[in-house]
């Protein structure tokens, strides 16, 4: 039981700025077998926005809640996801052969493709939960945070690191095994299920086709991943979930 809760908080310490007792932070061998919970993580993540949007739908507007909930996702990751996003976006749009689209990511400056990325997914993720029904708000924001984060699995399971030698990616991509790869899918499939209902289907539907959609581009254009390329993926997947949310309503 303590490997397992060690487990967790290594993968809380990795994708969120919570704080964990220092003794429970992982190694860096230790974020492949973490990832298992990065579901559980999402879920964490999920129930104080839900938290927020109770509290707050009592005295404000519905888009403003929208809003607070978005900064706190922001903030309870540290931006994570979004940096990711936005170096993926310099990298595969600014670059062309393999080590310069590395290189640009490596950047910690943010290009216009980066800054680009990163306002689209805010302005879509906003648009879309202003328009899913808020009787299934917080279904979907459940379902966008747990599902988004699954897709670091398969990719990790699927693809190899794009740098071999350091990186996130190089710490998890080639390392997840077929446990811990149906574990973490089968913790998800019931978290959304319980959320959605028969309308989880889609949502895992939608989390598979941005997964296998991505991961196909990344090994066309680096033959594997990197961490931004995780932290892209699960941007684009949650925004993918709300508009399935807003499709279904």
């Amino acid at each position: 039981m303590r490997r397992l809760v060690h487990l967790f908080l290594s993968a809380v310490a990795f994708m969120t700025r919570l704080p964990v007792p220092r003794e429970m932070e992982g190694a860096p061998d230790v974020l492949s077998s973490s990832a298992v919970f990065f579901p559980l993580v999402g879920l964490l993540v999920s129930a104080g926005a839900v938290i927020l949007n109770h509290v707050f739908s009592r005295f404000v507007p519905h888009d403003v809640v929208i809003v607070i909930v978005l900064v706190f996702l922001a903030a309870i990751t540290g931006g994570l996801h979004e940096d990711g996003l936005a170096d993926a976006a310099d990298g595969f749009g600014g670059g062309w052969g393999k080590d310069q689209i590395l290189n640009i990511m490596r950047d910690s400056r943010v290009g216009s493709f980066g800054a680009l990325a990163i306002a689209l997914a805010l302005l879509a993720r906003f648009v879309f939960l202003s328009n899913i029904p808020p009787q299934k708000f917080d279904s979907y924001l459940v379902a966008g945070q747990v599902a988004s984060r699954w897709t670091a699995l398969p990719l990790a399971f699927f693809l190899p690191p794009a740098r071999e030698q350091s990186g996130q990616g190089a710490r998890l991509a080639g390392r997840i095994t077929t446990f811990f790869l149906i574990t973490g899918t089968v913790l998800t499939v019931a978290i959304v299920g319980v959320a959605l209902g028969a309308k989880a289907l889609w949502v895992g539907l939608a989390a598979v086709v941005i997964t296998g959609a991505s991961g196909a581009y990344y090994r066309h254009r680096i033959r594997g991943i990197t961490g931004d390329c995780l932290g892209a993926t699960i941007q684009i997947t949650e925004a993918a979930i709300y508009f399935t949310g807003v499709v279904l309503r």
